[in-house]
């Protein structure tokens, strides 16, 4: 059957990963703003007037922020999530070896 063919695979635009520098500059972006929350709990659990559980729960934004940032900026690249009607299978991004391609033997 000769009119048979394999169709090829066509790659759209939304299953592109973002480039590795998008997915820094965002890692560091998310880490800064978690940094800054951190040293705005810090300065205000010492310098307002508050009840202290207010204090309390501000020392606690401040202990634990660093933790939740460290962890958020060193977590693996987001993967695309598949879309409705794909197979649950895993993409391991290689092509399959085609089965009738002999190989020179040693």
């Amino acid at each position: 059957m000769r009119g048979w063919r394999r169709r090829e695979v066509v790659h759209e635009v939304t299953d592109a990963r973002p480039s590795l520098s998008e997915d820094i500059g965002r890692r560091e972006r998310n880490y800064l703003i978690k940094m800054g929350i951190r040293l705005i709990c810090l300065v205000l659990a010492f310098t307002v007037p508050a009840p202290m559980a207010v204090k309390l729960l501000l020392f606690a934004g401040a202990i634990f922020l660093p933790y939740i940032a460290v962890v958020g900026a060193n977590a693996p690249r987001r993967e695309v999530s598949p879309r409705p009607g794909d197979s649950g299978a895993a993409d391991t991004g290689q092509n399959e070896i085609p089965r009738h391609r002999r190989e020179i033997g040693s």
